[in-house]
């Protein structure tokens, strides 16, 4: 956890300090709103030939948006739908956008999340920091008749049909503060506009607003070798008894990672990074890592370390348990925009 993070999540008294401009940053995502609002009443936003449903959330730092993209992806392709994906492709290094992710960009060019979400869906994943050019790329260069935007609720540009709201029900919204002096990116009242709110996790939260929500939970299953593909169930004892493992993680909460590994008969040795972090081999040298200790990461976090990763790397394969009734709820959004 970063020193900002401290502050807005730990109750700092000096965050108060920068109050004055978390006024401003509350009073613009208000005023943007209700312009896209009077827009979208006037005819002025693009018209939608397909659902868009955005996944995202109102803090900085992550809150597990790519495990539901990919769930509800793999729910509506069941269904019988075409979804694509896009994305701003934050870290992305490409030159060009709007970028079609394939087999042949490299996860610089693409940015790790549409990577990982091209690995497990096999669906058309476009990144643009601009979702409104992505939208279009979609609709002018697939067959996609619904789409999903991984983030994107503060994108006011892009035009929308279905919002959905993920939420960390332990660390909630912080000092409930807007940036800088806390972590929100707009007021938490936003959450009464939203179609749809997830808490990612069992917690049971204490904010009003949070009452009745869906829930979405994510269940380690294995752990995965990056160098020889070897999978290992974690029902036994993947390593030997004694090991220490090096828990590494470059998200928003590396706390919601390694709490995963907790129930492994092993001493954890964690590791944080900041989020979307480009890993080195050098990064996992010297005395901060015993040379003969297993590594486990995110998968998000392993496919940036591919080209050096050796046997000791490991990725921890997780399945994502959405809410059956959200699941149902999107379906009839989508087969209901469909119909008209």
């Amino acid at each position: 956890m970063n020193f900002l993070s401290r502050a807005w999540y730990r109750q700092s008294a000096w965050s108060w300090l920068l109050l004055p401009l978390s006024m401003v940053v509350r009073y613009v995502a208000v005023r943007r709103l209700r312009t896209l609002q009077k827009a979208s009443k006037s005819g002025h936003i693009e018209a939608l030939s397909c659902p868009v449903i955005v996944v995202g959330n109102l803090t900085v730092g992550g809150t597990g948006k790519t495990p539901l993209i990919i769930a509800l992806t793999h729910h509506l392709k069941k269904e019988g739908f075409r979804p694509a994906i896009i994305s701003r492709g934050y870290k992305s290094q490409s030159q060009r956008y709007p970028l079609l992710v394939d087999d042949f960009v490299s996860v610089s060019d693409s940015g790790d999340e549409p990577a990982l979400i091209y690995r497990h869906t096999d669906c058309p994943v476009v990144i643009d920091p601009d979702r409104a050019a992505a939208l279009r790329f979609v609709r002018q260069h697939t067959d996609a008749n619904v789409v999903l935007s991984d983030d994107g609720l503060q994108h006011f540009g892009l035009p929308r049909s279905y919002e959905i709201c993920v939420v960390d029900p332990v660390r909630e919204f912080g000092n409930g503060l807007c940036l800088p002096a806390g972590p929100l990116r707009e007021p938490v009242s936003r959450l009464q506009q939203m179609d749809a709110v997830v808490l990612n996790g069992e917690a049971k939260p204490d904010h009003p607003l949070l009452s009745r929500c869906f829930r979405i939970g994510l269940k380690a299953e294995a752990l995965v070798n990056l160098s020889t593909a070897e999978r290992r169930l974690l029902g036994g004892a993947p390593f030997k008894i004694g090991t220490t493992i090096e828990a590494v993680a470059g998200l928003g909460n590396p706390e919601r990672f390694f709490s995963l590994l907790e129930d492994l008969p092993y001493p954890i040795q964690t590791h944080s990074f900041p989020d979307h972090y480009q890993y080195r081999s050098e990064d996992f040298q010297g005395a901060a890592f015993s040379q003969g200790n297993p590594i486990v990461m995110t998968e998000k976090d392993g496919i940036k370390c591919g080209n050096f990763a050796d046997s000791r790397f490991w990725c921890l394969d997780v399945e994502a348990r959405v809410d059956s009734d959200l699941l149902t709820q999107v379906s009839l959004h989508v087969r209901h925009f469909s119909d008209h």
